[in-house]
């Protein structure tokens, strides 16, 4: 018997009447174990999750702000190492005209719109800030502000911003609060410290 019907005998299909020849140039797919598949699929996921960690920054060390003393952060949640540059950039650009506010009186997208629009700041038109600076900025103020619901209306002003209420619970405004007002509670607001309160503010916590 020659070799060419030998191996067409190995190819025959069970319970089929007629003989099955492989394509050529597959792989044969069927004989693969489950172990092999769930191997591969094991590699798969862990050089997937390794490259989502590089991605993520995993690299960068951890933040260890949480056990920084009170009295060495000026604003109201602490800052990482990695975002000090974004904030020094921020106090830069909006410190030198008026006092910075922190991020957390504003949502997320609030801040976003204010420093992709400088031509429109509060009637003031701005020169644009772009390249890193912007980037910069951008992530310090994204990571510490917090998302706005999805059908809110976005505030530009202390008043109408509910994050900025829920950070002055029982505290009663003689007028509309403004950034130039936040001396009045927070002598140091000008450093950019807003732990730092007038004692009748103390105790109308």
């Amino acid at each position: 018997m020659s070799r060419r019907v030998r191996s067409r005998i190995r190819e025959r299909q069970p319970g089929q009447g007629q003989y099955y020849a492989e394509p050529k140039g597959r792989p044969n797919f069927r004989k693969r174990s489950p172990a092999v598949l769930l191997l591969l699929l094991l590699v798969w996921s862990i050089c997937l999750g390794w490259g989502l960690s590089l991605i993520a920054g995993a690299s960068v060390k951890p933040d260890l702000v949480a056990q920084a003393p009170a009295t060495e952060i000026g604003t109201i949640d602490p800052i990482s190492d990695r975002y000090q540059l974004g904030k020094d950039v921020y106090l830069e650009n909006c410190a030198s005209c008026h006092i910075a506010l922190p991020p957390e009186v504003f949502p997320s997208e609030t801040w976003r719109r204010l420093l992709l629009e400088p031509e429109q700041h509060y009637g003031q038109k701005l020169q644009p800030i772009i390249g890193p600076s912007l980037v910069l900025m951008w992530e310090y103020l994204k990571t510490y502000s917090r998302p706005e619901k999805p059908d809110e209306k976005l505030p530009y002003r202390l008043a109408d911003s509910r994050f900025f209420k829920a950070l002055h619970p029982r505290v009663e405004f003689s007028g509309p609060p403004k950034p130039a007002s936040c001396v009045s509670c927070h002598p140091a607001a000008a450093q950019y410290n807003y732990r730092t309160l007038t004692p009748e503010a103390a105790n109308s916590r």
